[in-house]
């Protein structure tokens, strides 16, 4: 499993697009198993799940799964078979008669992890898979890629993640401004025999892109808020500020007050 690491413009969603053929390299060229990205024989390897998919909202999430099937030319006698394992294996059983446009996000990523290994890839391209999910949602995410990793699949995915690609990945890779900048296992990156902290990992990840620590001392506030400048002159320098007595202005109106909940 790789983990492609770096800030957003480094290259991670260009690097998955191109080799799911969706986007042409501007030099070079990219081959999955020999085979040019964006080939037929290419994207029958490849399942790919793009950062935050969005998905009809009409569509069940089994009407949805069966539709992707089509798009990959399973085989019609075993279509429905492979739906019910993806179905179970995602763990989206309960909700997959429910329409789409019904499921939260984290159920939005796990029936796209469903349609992404429908038709059994060998390699798994997953972008920023564990965006808008919280803590609960990327530990369950967490456990169903490592299970894809467990079954042999090559997983390539990017994130902005370093715990989880500490915890996930066997290597990382970190790019900056579309190039390479280091690659390697975990420990290797740090010169560890140990495996890292997700906070050493942190380090060595800023430390590549150029950024310098960042001054932690607090910015003073303003005395005052800024829609509070102008209203009223300030006092000598050694004077404190006076806190506002006037009530805050209500609107007028017929209906002003019940329009704002003022009552």
């Amino acid at each position: 499993m790789l983990g492609l690491l770096g800030p957003n413009g480094s290259g991670k969603s260009t690097t998955l697009k191109t080799l799911a053929g969706l986007m042409e390299p501007s030099a070079g060229e990219c081959r999955v198993f020999g085979h040019p990205a964006g080939s037929d024989a290419a994207h029958a390897l490849i399942g790919f799940l793009p950062e935050l998919p969005q998905f009809s909202p009409h569509l069940t999430g089994r009407e949805f799964l069966h539709y992707c099937a089509g798009l990959s030319s399973l085989a019609v006698e075993v279509t429905a078979l492979r739906v019910d394992e993806v179905i179970t294996w995602s763990g989206v059983a309960s909700a997959a008669g429910l329409k789409l446009g019904t499921y939260s996000q984290g159920m939005r990523q796990r029936i796209g992890l469903a349609q992404t290994i429908l038709h059994d890839p060998q390699v798994l391209l997953l972008d920023e898979p564990a965006s808008g999910l919280d803590p609960a949602g990327r530990l369950a995410l967490g456990r169903l890629i490592r299970d894809l990793a467990a079954r042999g699949k090559i997983v390539l995915f990017s994130s902005h993640l370093l715990a989880q690609a500490e915890e996930l990945c066997d290597r990382i890779a970190i790019l900056g401004r579309g190039r390479l900048l280091t690659e390697g296992t975990p420990a290797e990156l740090l010169g560890m025999s140990a495996p890292p902290q997700p906070s050493q990992l942190e380090k060595l990840y800023l430390e590549r892109l150029g950024v310098h620590e960042l001054n932690d001392t607090p910015r003073r506030m303003p005395r005052r808020y800024p829609w509070d400048l102008g209203s009223r002159p300030a006092g000598p320098a050694s004077e404190p500020d006076k806190p506002r007595t006037e009530s805050p202005k209500i609107p007028t109106g017929i209906g002003a007050g019940e329009k704002n909940g003022v009552q």
